[in-house]
């Protein structure tokens, strides 16, 4: 199946991209938004689920500041510039996630009181649970657009592309095929060579020659008793 950019940059570098732009940041937010509705629910606005919330937005918000910073220079310039874009789909998964991030860039903002400072309690709470809600939102586009197969709107892997993929393939089937096990090679060879002096034996030689010696044995002794 086809992928689209953002499923190839959580499936390359395994587990590392997987961790760094999917699994922290998703641990991240979910917590803040779990921790979010005990205060809406609760109007609990102090102790540890509180230092916990806040903590945790503040985390959120600038470790999006920090992939977005990333990705932006290194994956949606290139890619915009080289029209690299698989089809509407692509793009729909990437700028979700970005998009994604904003909000939460915002909770960073509202909880070090750079922005609406001067607002109470409550307006500043409802705002985070926008931002958290439009964030749950992006997120769950990106993740379904990221799963989607390009193809669906016609894209194809160009034909260089589809070489190189092939031929990396291929290199992995010689790889494994080297690195089988030692003692798979010996029982193979064990049993080449059985099958060998099973065919050079007499067909007429109804047991082997071992066992042949040892009745002629046994029949001399008989025999000088």
């Amino acid at each position: 199946m086809n992928m689209t950019h953002y499923m190839e940059l959580l499936a390359t570098n395994q587990p590392w991209n997987l961790i760094l732009f999917m699994a922290i940041p998703v641990i991240l937010a979910e917590t803040l938004a779990i921790t979010e509705l005990y205060l809406l629910f609760t109007r609990k606005l102090d102790g540890r689920v509180a230092s916990l919330n806040r903590w945790v937005g503040i985390a959120v918000g600038l470790y999006f500041i920090g992939v977005i910073a990333w990705l932006v220079p290194q994956a949606v310039v290139p890619i915009t510039q080289s029209g690299s874009w698989r089809t509407a789909i692509d793009v729909i998964a990437v700028g979700s996630y970005l998009l994604g991030g904003l909000p939460l860039v915002v909770v960073a903002l509202q909880q070090l009181g750079l922005i609406n400072r001067g607002a109470d309690v409550w307006t500043r709470r409802k705002l985070q649970a926008i931002c958290i809600a439009l964030f749950l939102v992006l997120g769950h586009v990106a993740m379904i657009a990221g799963m989607a197969d390009p193809g669906l709107l016609g894209w194809q892997v160009p034909a260089g592309q589809a070489h190189d993929m092939h031929g990396a393939a291929d290199a992995a089937d010689v790889q494994a095929a080297g690195t089988m096990p030692a003692h798979a090679g010996e029982a193979d060879a064990g049993a080449a060579s059985a099958s060998a002096s099973a065919s050079a034996a007499p067909s007429g030689v109804p047991m082997p020659a071992t066992h042949s010696a040892a009745a002629m044995e046994a029949s001399a002794g008989h025999g000088g008793h």
